[in-house]
């Protein structure tokens, strides 16, 4: 099944959601990504938990895929590309190399954030630009933690928002995208990340989860947020 995107109104500007837990700005070409923490498993394994090896790869097989689907002039990173200094195994480099020499026309930001400071910066040679937060880009204010910031709408990351779905037998921890009227808040886009409940603190914001391959409005307490399709 294809991988669908909503196309939504953000205080006045398009923003397409991609079921792959990021967003894409149609008007400056740039492809939005929050908590990308790869390398994840790496650390874990360094750290003697044996997880599973691959959640990287998976990771970038995704980020190929949204490459192809909106053909970004530029990616953003919003903070957590990596996810500790053992991130740099070199598995994980090597994977990440060969991602960037698929792609080596698009420009690359990172908006720093807490993991980033621990984990270091990648080599030179991947072209990774560094900026701190806020980061103003069009409309927008590109931040890791969540803030608002005068002028601008801002987009974070950091909190890996997942939304609570229940009925009387069963429940649900879906991955989400939350929009309040000043500022919203991205999912985590690794693949081994964890996740925060929002339920009782998104009253007044919009919501949508990722339900697999779909994006769906839950939730729309705030004027400021429209669906589109």
């Amino acid at each position: 099944m294809a991988i669908e995107a909503l196309t939504i109104d953000v205080n006045g500007h398009a923003l397409v959601l991609s079921a792959d837990r990021a967003a894409f700005d149609p008007v400056l070409g740039s492809l939005f990504i929050a908590d990308a923490h790869f390398g994840k498993d790496a650390v874990f394994r360094a750290r003697g938990i044996p997880v599973p090896a691959g959640t990287t790869g998976e990771s970038l097989a995704r980020l190929d895929a949204l490459v192809a689907a909106h053909r970004p002039e530029s990616v953003v990173f919003l903070g957590d590309l990596l996810h500790a200094r053992e991130s740099h195994a070199q598995e994980t480099l090597e994977a990440l190399g060969a991602w960037r020499e698929r792609h080596r026309g698009l420009r690359l930001v990172l908006v720093e954030g807490n993991h980033d400071r621990h984990a270091g910066a990648l080599p030179t040679a991947f072209g990774v630009e560094l900026v701190k937060e806020p980061y103003r880009l069009g409309p927008w204010a590109l931040c890791h933690h969540p803030q608002t910031v005068d002028g601008a709408y801002a987009l974070a990351g950091h909190e890996h928002p997942v939304y609570r779905l229940a009925t009387r037998l069963d429940r649900a921890r879906l991955p989400c995208f939350r929009f309040g009227a000043r500022a919203g808040v991205l999912p985590a886009f690794g693949a081994f990340t964890g996740g925060f409940e929002v339920n009782d603190d998104v009253r007044r914001e919009a919501v949508y989860v990722i339900a697999g391959e779909r994006v769906l409005q839950v939730s729309d307490r705030s004027s400021s947020m429209t669906g589109a399709s």
